[in-house]
């Protein structure tokens, strides 16, 4: 309970922040659980920030299709996993379309949260969702070199292991064509073998 006290004051400190002045909030945070996954997501959509949690909108509703089909509901998921991203307010529409990608000031001024989280939570299994936030833990020229590979890392003095996945955008065809198809289902696959995971399934 003492860690789910500390975590719920470190949301109501994050959901203050106004530091990056293009990113627009609300600061969007997921359910405040002692949890030994850690989900790291990209930054959250426009629609996120109505509806008040991340990965609510469509590439949201691709994940958790994902996640039922290895045996872990979208409330389950949400109860019992610790949420993430690099940044935690919308970054706004790019002029050319999509949504603007933040930039390495604003990614290094959120990584204070994250790095606080990692330290509170203590991670066995961290899930990055897409080449943003896997980028951050390692290089990463193709998804294809890191997607359906389980890694060991030390993330500031934690002993991690890492289980990339690629972002469940509508806007991204790499997960429904190979071989990107494939590399997901073997990631998949890896994660319902895990033990971390397995502890969801009820």
């Amino acid at each position: 309970m003492k860690t789910v006290k500390l975590i719920q004051a470190h949301q109501e400190n994050l959901s203050k922040c106004r530091l990056c002045p293009k990113m627009i909030p609300p600061v969007i945070v997921g359910q405040p659980v002692k949890s030994d996954i850690l989900l790291i997501g990209q930054a959250p959509g426009d629609k996120e920030g109505d509806l008040g949690r991340p990965f609510a909108w469509t590439a949201g509703k691709t994940m958790f299709k994902w996640f039922d089909s290895i045996g872990v509901s979208e409330q389950d998921f949400r109860a019992n996993v610790y949420m993430s991203a690099v940044c935690r307010c919308f970054p706004g529409k790019n002029p050319k379309g999509g949504d603007r990608v933040p930039d390495k000031t604003e990614i290094e001024t959120c990584s204070q949260w994250l790095n606080a989280e990692l330290e509170l939570i203590q991670p066995k299994l961290v899930i990055p969702v897409g080449k943003l936030a896997i980028s951050q833990y390692m290089p990463v020229n193709k998804l294809v070199d890191v997607i359906g590979k389980k890694m060991k890392l030390d993330i500031n003095g934690i002993a991690v292991e890492m289980l990339p996945l690629p972002h469940p955008s509508g806007a991204s065809t790499w997960h429904r064509m190979s071989p990107g198809k494939e590399l997901l289902e073997q990631a998949l696959n890896l994660l319902a073998k895990h033990k971390s995971w397995k502890k969801l399934i009820k």
